[in-house]
């Protein structure tokens, strides 16, 4: 076994038990989890867009916007969170129009804010947000071991050969028909029965994983990079983990904002909306 294999285990290893731990205590612990997870991809974001050449002001006034998002995510009011990563999203497209920074710079404010909200707002503050978590991290990771190892077994016609080479549609198919099961396994063994709306939500959250996926993938592409950083040892950055995941969170965030907006219903938490509770 490879010296760089050993450590990509170990790191992984270790990253597993960081996460897990965090989510099965809930709270604090695991809103520092998602705030620092959303301050290392706003980092690696503006590494990889080089934010900082191209206005100082704009690349301060990032960085300040994430800070403020995290401050109020771990002390502040939960329903003042979103929106106020809105204002400050809208705010950086202002210069954006005249011409004065760059949008990725409001595309990474909202990109890394969101992460760490959704993520937040989905394990919640009781055991159902554990279960929820759960599900989204099985969901995901399901379609991408799966999708995986089905592409390279069939092959087939390319996903996205322009944005990522080696992905294949017998890839991505074989990975939401994992992601399905794998949420619906969650499902099973925590209410003793798989609802139709579990299903669908297992496969939305599959393909979006994939989604992010191909859009981190389109980032580094865009900008010339292999790896989104060098922080965790074997694995690249931040970014390179947590895009299917993030994109997935997306997903399952503005889909309950949809039903509550369209279908007049009222979602108490974001598990329970997963679970169709």
């Amino acid at each position: 076994m490879s010296q760089e294999l050993k450590l990509r285990i170990y790191s992984g290893i270790v990253m597993m038990a960081v996460v897990i731990s965090a989510t099965w205590l809930g709270g604090i612990s695991f809103r520092l989890l998602a705030t620092l997870i959303g301050l290392l991809v706003y980092y690696e974001w503006s590494t990889i867009c080089r934010l900082s050449e191209r206005s100082i002001r704009g690349h301060a006034f990032g960085w300040l916007s994430i800070v403020l998002v995290s401050a109020n995510l771990l002390f502040g009011d939960d329903l003042l969170t979103f929106p106020l990563l809105c204002g400050l999203t809208i705010t950086a497209l202002i210069p954006v129009f005249l011409r004065r920074w760059s949008g990725w710079q409001a595309g990474g404010i909202s990109y890394a804010g969101l992460s760490a909200i959704s993520l937040a707002a989905i394990r919640g503050e009781d055991a159902l947000g554990f279960a929820a978590m759960l599900f989204v991290f099985v969901v995901v990771w399901s379609t991408d071991i799966l999708a995986y190892f089905v592409g390279r077994a069939i092959g087939g016609p390319k996903l996205a050969p322009s944005i990522s080479p080696g992905k294949t549609w017998s890839g991505a198919i074989g990975g939401t028909v994992a992601g399905i099961l794998g949420g619906s396994a969650v499902a099973l063994s925590f209410f003793q029965t798989v609802a139709p709306w579990v299903i669908v939500v297992s496969l939305l959250l599959s393909i979006f994983s994939q989604i992010g996926d191909l859009f981190e993938s389109f980032i580094k592409r865009r900008f010339g990079v292999k790896d989104s950083s060098h922080l965790i040892p074997g694995h690249g950055g931040v970014m390179d983990r947590v895009d299917g995941l993030v994109f997935a969170c997306f997903a399952a965030f503005f889909l309950a904002i949809l039903y509550a907006s369209v279908a007049g219903g009222v979602v108490n938490t974001l598990g329970g909306f997963l679970f169709g509770l």
